[in-house]
């Protein structure tokens, strides 16, 4: 039986006959053949209804759905896996993060995950695209074993109008089925879960996991995939705001460098928080949705995010406070990867649609606990390209079990685990974008100054909010800079609500001598993590490296 939501009211309505035929041949196509109930594009109210209704999930005291994601509560980078085959052998960077599978091995686990969908009492279908700039749709649908899975494929991916569902052709297909348990002597995967991507096919295959995540960032590695290659787009994990000037803003970081927080900016509206095309002409968001953290989420630090978390919103693997329905965001006890899914429609100051111009500042945001870098530094496009493909940022003690003293971590282009191409492919496109546009590159350090972690302080967020305020209004293109050893950086030796002091790591510290130490030994660092990547840079790639010490006595 196939059933479907009608768009103007909020019931479950059977299908007429025609169009039970026309859904049946869609499900023919793709090899399923049901023997339960198949809903398609149900509403959030209807998707909530069912999950409480089977038992998966409760809801808080603010209206979101809680539910519990099992076994895996995060991604599973091990199990991620790549079809090897004629479209992708040449152009993949095969490795750790782009492991390959058989076409053949493909195929047949494909063929029996359809089959035990099939067995399922329900499965629930939606239809949605990716890329907000209609230039860059890219249709897709999404087949789930469980209601609140595909709530969150509502809720993160663009949604078409209910006048284009009928007839709507997807280009990918998206198969998640979290009860699906692998045998990896038969199916040929790590163990019983997995992500598979095949570009031939079009199809991103998951099963044995119920982390959504799993599904978002399957179409970001696709996306990452094709529109480099196919349309001269720059993929990027990042978020990104427009200014009232209609000046776009692009903000890169990882985890713990206050991408979200900084790009939550009440003066201006946010066009995404997580990824984005730079395409000719525009800078527009892949997805219809967030997917924040909420660990120790509060109204007084994340207002906009805390709001959010209302109907419609999915929680993932929170607590409630004994005897109530009051979340409790500082509870960690299952995992510290806690998680709210809604549609970027509940934040308020959006843009709508989801599309700015091209960017005018671009923001790489690291949290040092060396108290190396300075707060704010302005990159040439050698530089931007360098740092880029390094994504640096550093753990600081306590966050990870075993982190005792800060430690530096790198991830290509910010997000290495989503790169099926070499990373220098993407850095030369930036490249290539920031020489036909006049846009500003900055460094921001958002971490220790005065002396590393345990000695220093952390930079206060009044003041890195000045500093980049300050680049956006332009404050910053008239005023001196200098160069700071070991990176080569251009600073600025003044800004508005900003300590001079504080400008020029090496004057914070009491210690110069131990700073000279610290950065060079930062310095190295760089060097060690760009080795693998050094024989595919160009030379202006290879020219935004830092010298070490003996570098600088030799120059």
């Amino acid at each position: 039986m196939i059933i479907f939501a009608d768009q103007n009211q909020a019931n479950i309505s059977f299908m007429n006959s025609s169009a039970t035929q026309s859904q049946n041949a869609s499900l023919a196509a793709i090899g399923l053949k049901p023997s339960g109930q198949v809903f398609w594009n149900l509403t959030p109210a209807e998707l909530i209804e069912k999950t409480i209704l089977n038992g998966q999930g409760t809801l808080t005291d603010t209206g979101a759905l809680s539910i519990d994601t099992g076994e895996f509560t995060g991604r599973s980078p091990k199990d991620k896996f790549i079809v090897r085959e004629a479209v992708t052998e040449s152009t993949v960077w095969w490795g750790d993060i782009n492991q390959p599978f058989e076409s053949a091995h493909f195929d047949a686990l494909y063929e029996r995950v359809v089959e035990y969908l099939g067995t399922c009492k329900e499965l629930y279908i939606r239809d949605a695209y990716a890329c907000a700039d209609p230039s860059y749709r890219l249709n897709i649908r999404v087949l789930t074993e469980l209601a609140w899975s595909n709530l969150f494929a509502h809720n993160l991916f663009l949604r078409p109008e209910a006048s284009e569902l009928p007839g709507f052709n997807h280009e990918w297909l998206i198969v998640n089925a979290p009860g699906f348990r692998a045998v990896p002597e038969r199916d040929h995967t790590r163990q019983h879960n997995f992500t598979i991507v095949s570009f031939s096919r079009k199809i991103i295959l998951i099963g044995g996991s119920g982390y959504t995540g799993e599904i978002k960032k399957g179409i970001f590695s696709v996306l990452n995939y094709l529109l480099p290659q196919e349309r001269k787009v720059l993929s990027m994990h990042c978020s990104a705001n427009v200014g009232k000037e209609d000046d776009t803003a692009v903000f890169f970081g990882l985890s713990g460098t206050g991408k979200t927080t900084l790009s939550a900016d009440p003066e201006r509206r946010l066009i995404g928080d997580d990824e984005h095309g730079w395409a000719s002409g525009s800078v527009f968001n892949f997805e219809g949705g967030c997917y924040a953290k909420c660990v120790d989420l509060s109204a007084e630090k994340e207002p906009q995010i805390f709001n959010a978390i209302r109907y419609g919103t999915l929680l993932e693997n929170t607590f409630y406070h004994p005897g109530t329905r009051n979340i409790n965001y500082a509870d960690i006890s299952k995992t510290e990867n806690t998680r709210a899914a809604y549609p970027i429609y509940l934040i308020d100051n959006i843009m709508s649609p989801s599309v700015g111009g091209e960017p005018r500042n671009i923001f790489f945001l690291t949290a040092d606990a060396f108290g190396v870098l300075p707060p704010i530094s302005r990159l040439t496009t050698g530089q931007a390209m360098y740092h880029f493909i390094s994504g640096y940022t550093a753990k600081v003690a306590g966050t990870e079990v075993g982190v005792t003293e800060p430690q530096a971590t790198f991830s290509a282009c910010f997000g290495k685990a989503f790169l099926p191409l070499h990373p220098t492919k993407y850095a030369e496109l930036l490249g290539e974008k920031l020489k036909s546009n006049r846009v500003n590159v900055w460094l921001v350090n958002t971490g220790w100054c005065g002396g590393p972690y345990g000695i220093g302080n952390r930079i206060k967020l009044s003041y890195t909010r000045a500093l980049i305020s300050a680049a956006l209004k332009g404050q910053l293109d008239q005023v001196e800079y200098k160069q700071m050893p070991f990176f080569n950086l251009q600073t600025p030796v003044a800004c508005p609500g900003v300590p001079s002091e504080l400008l020029f790591p090496r004057n914070a510290w009491s210690d110069k001598e131990a700073y000279d130490l610290k950065a060079t030994e930062l310095a190295e660092k760089f060097i060690k993590n760009f080795a693998p990547y050094a024989d595919n840079a160009n030379d202006e790639i290879l020219s935004g490296a830092p010298r070490t010490s003996e570098a600088l006595k030799m120059s």
